[in-house]
């Protein structure tokens, strides 16, 4: 048996085919639906990169015991689990977010694994003189260093397989060639696309000719994380640049669905195609992610499953699944493996044969923002009881974040160890107090009529409902072994 997950980052669902949008260029997303099983119900676990591939490997949540940072020495890897039990796995990237000290024990978990430079402001190119200037607004006329390191990756990137998205799935093309014959293998082919900025070839823009013909304005590519302040015509052009680049990613996708055809991988390979969130666009008068509460734009996601062993395809899942702690149970089952007591997401094997539910409810969150919780038709998001967001810690043996340590002065004086929790394997953690993040304490509680209300543009006041949503919410965070003081910054009993 063999196994092909394709990973997006910032994958929208309301901007794809299979799910209703009818103005997108992405024949291949609906062509994987109908020979797969397509989900209605998929949300996000952990937010956000890092934290959900960590949630991947581990079949666990992460974001209640700390932020963004690397595998622990006492995580669960599916990869490495398959690895030591005789299926070969190999991961195929770009996402650079892998080189960063915060997440740089990943890659090592497979058997092998190649990595493809120059997404977003990755420091790849070493160049002294400034590049080019041209005419951009917003963050695309930003001079710091990331912002200019962007500029300077893309004077490198101007054939389309000069693109690392392009060399990202070439490489994956060129394994299953190598290996369509092979058995007892896993395949994560792995985008940081269609991620901001959304900077996509030419081609895939004149697939869109009534804008572009239209527009005469600056490069405008690469959203602020903040409130809409642009014109209507420039929130029109950042949609069509990230629909650019969502039809570059399905282009990409359908060499992937080739392949199958072309080897007949259908009756042996199990493909996955899923994204870690998803991206606002001006819904909600927002840009981005993470510094707002997790939308449904955000949170709920695409997700498609085929599994040769069921033969499911062109059908529709309405069970509630969160691919990120799911996916990896579901492999290990796939190739006869079980999940280990610590892993806490389902097997999603008789999701896809029959629809069978594997939970009433599902909770996400980012560490130090709300806590959400979505259940039936309701979607409800805790905040914090206190201003200042507290207690709030982090508990790791790898003090780490996206690009850096922990500071010194983070470290001295904020710093003791913690008694094991129930997935360290016995180890104590160092509990290192955290800032409050980012002001989420703002927003405090809400709740939605995700049926009657699905843009969530009318919370409720219903205290019956807010009761039993914060009842799905307590159990879920008693599953995962969720610090104590997490109950008390939430104001739970």
């Amino acid at each position: 048996m063999k196994a092909v997950m394709v990973m997006f980052d910032s994958l929208n669902r309301h901007m794809l085919p299979p799910y209703g949008c009818d103005w997108t260029h992405a024949p291949n997303f609906q062509r994987l639906a109908e020979r797969s099983a397509a989900f209605d119900r998929s949300y996000i676990c952990s937010m956000p990169c890092m934290p959900a591939r960590r949630d991947l490997h581990t079949g666990r949540p992460n974001f209640l015991h700390r932020s963004w940072g690397p595998l622990e020495p006492f995580d669960d890897s599916v990869p490495r689990m398959l690895r030591q039990n005789g299926v070969s796995s190999h991961l195929i990237s770009d996402h650079y977010h892998y080189w960063e000290a915060g997440g740089a024990t990943y890659h090592t978990q497979y058997s092998t694994w190649e990595f493809f430079r120059g997404q977003e402001g990755d420091p790849w190119k070493g160049q002294v003189a400034d590049p080019p200037k041209v005419d951009a607004a917003g963050r695309n006329a930003a001079t710091n260093v990331w912002h200019r390191q962007d500029r300077i990756n893309r004077e490198f990137m101007r054939r389309e397989q000069d693109f690392s998205q392009a060399k990202t799935f070439d490489a994956g093309v060129e394994f299953i060639n190598r290996n369509a014959s092979e058995d007892n293998w896993f395949l994560q082919i792995e985008t940081f696309d269609p991620h901001e900025p959304f900077y996509a070839h030419r081609s895939f823009k004149d697939r869109y000719p009534e804008h572009y013909a239209n527009y005469d304005g600056p490069l405008h590519d690469w959203p602020p994380y903040s409130k809409v302040t642009e014109t209507r015509e420039q929130i029109e052009h950042m949609r069509y640049e990230y629909a650019s680049l969502l039809t570059m990613c399905d282009s990409k996708l359908g060499n992937i669905l080739d392949l199958m055809d072309e080897h007949g991988m259908w009756d042996d390979t199990m493909l996955v195609v899923w994204t870690d969130h998803g991206f606002l666009l001006g819904e909600h008068d927002m840009w981005a992610k993470c510094w707002m509460p997790f939308y449904e734009e955000i949170a709920h996601t695409p997700f498609f499953v085929w599994d040769p062993r069921s033969g499911v395809q062109g059908e529709r899942r309405q069970s509630l699944v969160q691919p990120s702690i799911d996916l990896g149970p579901t492999l290990l089952d796939f190739f006869d493996l079980e999940p280990t007591a610590d892993m806490t997401g389902k097997p999603l094997t008789d999701v896809v044969a029959k629809d069978e539910p594997q939970r009433e409810a599902a909770i996400f969150g980012q560490h130090g923002h709300q806590v959400n919780c979505v259940a039936g038709r309701y979607a409800y998001m805790r905040g914090p009881a206190a201003e200042d967001n507290q207690p709030l810690y982090d508990y790791t043996l790898m003090p780490t974040r996206m690009k850096a340590h922990f500071s010194v002065n983070e470290l001295r004086g904020n710093m003791e160890l913690a008694d094991p929790f129930s997935f360290t394997k016995g180890c104590q953690t160092m509990k290192i107090r955290s800032g409050g993040r980012g002001g989420i304490h703002r927003y405090g509680s809400l709740l939605f009529d995700l049926e009657n209300d699905p843009k969530q543009e009318r919370p409720l006041d219903d205290p019956a409902v807010e009761e039993r949503m914060t009842a799905h919410m307590k159990r879920l965070m008693q599953e995962c072994s969720a610090p104590e003081e997490q109950y008390e910054r939430l104001g739970l009993d």
